[in-house]
């Protein structure tokens, strides 16, 4: 058996791609102990013990039964369950159980064959234990009896070999042998004739023998009645009944009918039917009409079970003579078995970065029908995703054709339909669910490109002032987003410390108040991470711009507040309406609307007697002076931006109005002692000073413009004369805007006719940035146009007066 089987898996060792040509055959012998082993199917398949436990070795049955165990460790194939080759392959000649051995990684098919080996482990056995013949006693020497032999269910050898009869009888013998069709058939042959008178019954045992080893046998008790004169048994006309039916025919459905007749009259020739095997197992489907001979269905028939069934009819006329005949019935197979599914293995949840061709289940089907009944197709519905490729055989696999995304499609419901070739076919539909688990390969995306976001200044600490939202496709940890602050500039440059955003809700906070004046817009750039392995992150700006609010008060910058008295402007009593007596000038730090300045006269000595303009700021004579008017004019401008609610400031100066300049001096003297209330002495001391301090005041102012304008010519910067204005434009720079501003410088002299008057209009001075800031963080900067106008322009008349046409001529711009 050794070198048997060395043989046979030699043939078996040929080219193991996805699966054997050929199989690797064994054999062994029936009624083995669970447990025994059949051969060493590693070695003979080529592959190692180790490949076997890595690769997932398995046995695979087409019944699903597992006659057989895999011993990973060793590679050998041992017996699972005892093994009867009786029940398992019936009489058949040849008995084997194929399975598969099934490897994964890649997946590989061996084919095994094993053939189970019959042992003599059945006696034979004869239908019945009495057998009673009836023999005319006119019956000639050599006619011959048909008995029913006796049934063994081993085969080969250990069948039934020979029949016997014990003790020795003088007028039978036993005649056993093969017909048309490998038949058996066992006979009784007389030997003498009969003498009924002489002896009425005949009994002798009847020994059948198989040849096993040892050999078993098995008996039956022939007892014979010896007839008077009935000389005809009956004949059947066909030897053999072959009839054919279908497996679903029901109950009562006629097979056949067997037709026997018999030459004698009488009761002699009246024939009844019966099976001649009533106890056998085959006959258990059929009945029999005894006067008709018909057979008939008692149940519906099975080909799976079955393909055809062998009877035996027994015709017996009234005599006692009887003939036996072979009905043969073969069981058409009709469609009526579905295609059976079993899967092997399956795999879900799939990633959903597997790879084109990942295997996901791998199954088998299978038919029991038999011809184009038992042909299986399968297909699967409409995916473009996964496809079935034909693995072994009746195996098959369902594997990844393109890439999954599992954003796209989290579930994959595979309908795999197997349908026979019958007609009508019949189908069955195996579903695959296929769950899809998620894979870190989207980042959070932002629900809008960009944030901008608005507070108000002087807010609270910590005041929310919006959310920013990021949204990940993922699911799981892969889908939770956290925010985080990153420097707004390069370098490493930490992220502005006002600003705070929550982690997990994405709320913006601002941490301190914020002033407009100082800070008009902040940039930040947030980022929004998941928690995948490696994580994914998107950044995103978000913009906050400071909201302002009305909380500085108009900045009169001219005329002057910190000049007490305040400053006198000149009016000749010869201006004419409309004429120009001086500029309100003001600023307000805020912006937009509240920035908006409006001017507006608040008191005046002769209120009829000026006018200020909406909007310029600039103080005009309402109609023109006459002699009745006071020398001294006080006025008070209010100056009130357009915020909510308004904030004002005002600016008070005086007029004087005079008809020749050259009273300047007096009048300022006159008019301070009214208000003062001063003495003469003492007012004429202070204007000696005062003078004395103008004059050098004017040589040094025009010593440094001289010395500056030279500077300038270098370095491009303007000087200037006035120290109060450049208090002024300090102040303005403070304040955050500078709108046109105005100055000038009178130097007179009484009664003289070189004296000179200077009006300057400054050029823009070198101001810090801040002060050149607007609205939209662009640095406009403001021209201050610069008119000088000199002595020879303002030349005094012989009366030392001006004209009104040179007066005009102070006029700002």
């Amino acid at each position: 058996m050794a070198t048997a089987r060395q043989v046979l898996s030699l043939c078996a060792f040929l080219s193991l791609t996805h699966a054997r040509a050929e199989p690797i055959r064994y054999s062994v012998a029936e009624e083995g102990e669970s447990g025994s082993v059949v051969a060493n199917v590693a070695e003979d398949a080529g592959l190692s013990p180790a490949q076997l436990s890595a690769r997932g070795a398995r046995l695979l049955s087409e019944d699903g039964r597992q006659h057989f165990r895999l011993d990973r460790a060793s590679g050998r194939l041992v017996v699972g369950e005892r093994l009867d080759r009786e029940e398992l392959c019936g009489q058949s000649a040849t008995c084997t159980l194929p399975f598969e051995l099934l490897l994964s990684n890649p997946v590989q098919f061996f084919r095994v064959e094993v053939a189970v080996e019959d042992i003599n482990d059945h006696a034979p056995a004869f239908p019945e234990e009495w057998v009673n013949l009836k023999i005319l006693e006119t019956s000639n020497p050599g006619s011959r009896f048909p008995l029913e032999g006796a049934r063994d269910l081993d085969v080969g050898s250990n069948s039934i070999q020979s029949y016997s009869i014990s003790p020795d009888n003088e007028y039978f013998s036993v005649a056993f042998g093969s017909q048309i069709g490998n038949a058996k058939y066992i006979e009784l042959v007389l030997e003498k004739p009969l003498d009924r008178e002489e002896q009425a019954e005949v009994g002798f045992t009847l020994i059948a023998v198989d040849g096993g080893s040892p050999p078993r046998s098995g008996t039956t008790q022939i007892h014979i009645v010896v007839l008077d004169v009935n000389d005809n048994a009956p004949v059947f006309t066909q030897k053999e009944f072959i009839g054919q039916v279908l497996e679903n025919a029901p109950k009562g459905s006629v097979v056949l009918r067997v037709v026997a007749t018999d030459r004698d009259a009488g009761v002699n020739g009246e024939i009844s039917y019966q099976f001649s095997q009533a106890g056998g197992q085959s006959h258990s489907a059929f009945t029999i009409d005894p006067t008709s001979g018909e057979i008939k269905l008692t149940k519906p028939l099975d080909f799976e079970a079955a393909e055809n069934h062998e009877l035996s009819v027994q015709a017996t006329d009234g005599g006692g003579l009887s003939a036996i005949c072979k009905v043969l019935v073969e069981v058409v197979d009709v469609n009526d078995n579905a295609p059976e599914l079993v899967v092997s293995s399956f795999s879900s949840p799939l990633p959903e970065n597997a790879l084109p061709g990942t295997a996901v289940a791998l199954f088998t089907v299978r038919d029991r029908d038999s011809g184009a009944n038992g042909k299986i197709s399968c297909a699967l519905e409409d995916q473009l995703s996964f496809s079935l490729h034909p693995a072994y055989k009746n195996y098959f696999e369902l594997v990844t054709v393109s890439a999954l995304d599992r954003e796209e499609t989290a579930r994959y419901i595979l309908t795999v339909t197997a349908a026979d070739a019958g007609s009508p076919p019949l189908t069955t539909t195996q579903t695959f669910t296929v769950d899809i688990s998620d894979v870190n390969d989207n980042a959070p995306v932002f629900n809008q490109p960009s944030y901008a976001m608005y507070v108000h200044e002087n807010n609270v600490p910590t005041v929310l002032v919006g959310t920013i939202s990021a949204t990940d496709a993922d699911v799981g940890p892969n889908a939770k987003v956290t925010y985080s602050l990153l420097p707004a500039h390069p370098a490493g440059q930490p992220s502005c410390s006002c600003i705070s955003v929550n982690s997990e809700t994405g709320d913006v906070f601002v941490l301190r108040p914020l002033d407009y004046e100082q800070v008009r817009q902040i940039e930040v750039l947030v980022k929004a991470s998941d928690a995948g392995s490696p994580p994914l992150s998107a950044n995103i700006t978000v913009r906050i711009s400071v909201v302002d609010e009305n909380d500085n008060a108009p900045l009169v910058l001219y005329p002057s507040q910190e000049n007490s008295p305040p400053s006198s402007e000149l009016v000749p009593i010869s201006a004419e309406a409309g004429y120009l007596i001086t500029k309100v000038v003001a600023v307000d730090a805020d912006s937009g609307q509240n920035s908006w300045l409006s001017y507006h006269l608040l008191r005046a000595t002769d209120p009829g007697l000026f006018v200020v303009g909406a909007q310029s700021g600039e103080v005009r004579l309402r109609r023109p002076v006459t002699e009745r008017d006071a020398v001294k004019q006080k006025l008070v401008v209010l100056v009130r931006d357009n915020g909510r609610p308004p904030l004002s400031a005002t600016a008070a100066m005086s007029a004087l109005v005079l008809s020749d300049f050259s009273d300047v001096r007096l009048t300022h003297s006159s008019l301070a002692m009214e208000d003062d209330g001063s003495s003469l002495t003492i007012y004429l001391i202070i204007s000696l000073v005062f003078v004395s301090l103008l004059f050098l005041l004017s040589t040094a102012a025009f010593i440094t413009r001289k010395v500056c304008k030279r500077k300038e010519l270098k370095d491009g910067h303007v000087l200037y004369g006035a120290s109060n204005l450049q208090s002024n434009l300090a102040d303005a720079a403070a304040a955050g805007t500078l709108p046109h501003a105005y100055c000038y410088e009178i130097s007179l002299t009484t009664g003289s006719g070189n004296s000179e008057f200077k009006f300057l209009k400054p050029i823009l001075p070198s101001l810090p940035p801040q002060l050149h800031a607007t609205g939209d963080g662009t640095n406009n900067e403001q021209d201050f146009p610069c008119g000088i106008v000199t002595a020879e322009d303002m030349a005094p008349d012989n009366r030392g007066m001006l004209s009104a046409e040179q007066f005009n001529r102070l006029s700002f711009n």
